[in-house]
């Protein structure tokens, strides 16, 4: 989709914007689990969500989290893929799913992140975190930093597996951001998820994620159970330029969350559009500065401005800015100077910050001073 037209406003008294009601959303199926989300990868927008801030028991969906911090320490260098890692005794006891690794037979690091990735296994888990921390403890530290700096507010890790505990759960909504992220920081490594099996000391284990067999557009995540959390599975597919990730928490059976996971994918991709509105980085509008070293500065969005809509809205949709006036210097490249309005149907539907896209620092005393006879004016 094109870049939408704009009409460009000075912010006017919030009682001549007041919110509307936005239009109504497709109707969404009837999804058998405790609690599922929908999320549209590229806008960044939820499409379905319930019980989505519901903390819960996360089972093996904890492991979106250890391979997180796993992809880092490879990017970084602190660790590589064929490094060999001893297998400490705590790693080979883990209890629950393994790939079945032993204290005196060679491992790297590649074979355990396939494991951990492919056959869900505890006891790579817990190698891969003493490897990169020294102790599932220090792991542990790191994930739940990591976490607070993602905002995931209903998130607390106190293993690198998923085992049940008082103090380790998570929410729909923080699962989806989750596994954005990797997806989003980690394009290169994300293929692993869509490997169906792995073989590993003569045993072949398949991918428990049923999608990857079923559906040709799904290319991953993960699924969990435990007896408490029920069966859950984070999903996510492709078609075109569009990727959509589904959260199902607490499904009867594996077949179910299967089942739920293919309804909510299939509703996103049928009911919704996901169209480009802006390239990140290039001027929306170019706004008025006083009293800076330049008197105009270009406003747009750091990133691509992606929107999902229902289906066939695109050409209803309208935009425009309203900037901050006056507009005065110094601005930091990034600080926000007005909002993109949308509406869809005369009714607004969405509003989203623009920032500046370069710094303008202040002008000297002499342009200072004429800018200010130029505000008197105006």
């Amino acid at each position: 989709m094109r870049a939408l037209p704009l009409v460009l406003l000075s912010l006017l008294p919030a009682a001549l914007h007041a919110q509307q009601t936005p239009p109504a959303a497709p109707a969404a199926p009837a999804i058998a689990a405790k609690a599922y989300l929908l999320l549209d990868f590229n806008s960044g927008q939820t499409l379905v969500a319930h019980n989505a801030r519901q903390r819960v028991e996360p089972a093996s969906l904890t492991k979106l989290m250890t391979a997180y911090l796993t992809f880092s320490a490879l990017d970084q260098k602190r660790i590589r893929l064929d490094q060999v890692v001893p297998v400490s005794e705590f790693a080979w006891r883990s209890e629950g799913s393994r790939m079945f690794i032993e204290p005196r037979k060679p491992v790297t690091v590649e074979e355990l992140v396939r494991g951990m990735i492919v056959q869900s296994a505890n006891d790579a888990c817990i190698a891969l975190a003493e490897a990169i921390a020294g102790s599932e403890e220090a792991f542990v530290a790191m994930m739940n930093r990591e976490a607070q700096r993602m905002g995931l507010k209903d998130t607390r890790f106190a293993n690198s597996t998923g085992l049940p505990h008082p103090q380790h759960y998570s929410s729909g909504r923080d699962l989806a951001e989750l596994a954005a992220a990797v997806i989003r920081d980690f394009p290169g490594r994300y293929p692993l998820y869509s490997l169906r099996e792995y073989r590993y000391n003569n045993i072949t284990q398949s991918n428990r994620n049923r999608l990857l067999w079923t559906d040709p557009t799904v290319d991953g995540m993960k699924t969990g159970y435990t007896e408490n959390a029920g069966y859950c599975l984070v999903s996510s597919g492709r078609r075109g330029e569009r990727r959509l990730i589904s959260v199902v928490l607490g499904a009867a059976s594996e077949t179910a969350r299967a089942v739920e996971s293919q309804k909510l994918l299939n509703h996103g991709f049928q009911s919704y559009d996901s169209v480009r509105l802006y390239p990140g980085r290039q001027p929306v509008v170019t706004l008025e500065v006083f009293k800076g070293a330049s008197n105009r500065v270009g406003a747009g969005f750091l990133a691509d401005l992606h929107l999902a809509l229902p289906r066939g809205q695109g050409e209803k949709l309208k935009a425009r800015v309203e900037s901050m006036q006056p507009l005065l210097a110094p601005i930091q490249a990034g600080q926000t100077i007005g909002t993109l309005k949308l509406t869809l149907d005369g009714t607004l539907y969405r509003e989203i910050p623009v920032v500046a896209l370069d710094s303008v620092p202040v002008a000297g005393i002499f342009g200072r001073g004429w800018d200010a006879l130029r505000m008197l004016f105006r």
